[in-house]
């Protein structure tokens, strides 16, 4: 039992944080900056797509000048 639970953990982990744990922070962050804002009564659509339009070129940009 414990095998398959410890192999579900590791494949959710592997899923969410893939390469990255850096783009996933970010996600977090940018999901609890959208309740946030949300919360405010403000319109919160574009949190997630402005953390996107950051993210993903940061995420690029690490990829292809590893050393």
């Amino acid at each position: 039992m414990a095998v398959k639970v410890r192999a579900f953990l590791g494949f959710w982990y592997d899923f969410v944080v893939g390469d990255d744990w850096r783009v996933a922070a970010g996600v977090v962050v940018a999901l609890g900056a959208t309740w946030l804002v949300s919360r405010s009564g403000a319109a919160a659509w574009w949190v997630v797509p402005v953390a996107v339009a950051i993210l993903l070129p940061v995420s690029l940009w690490r990829a292809t000048h590893r050393r």
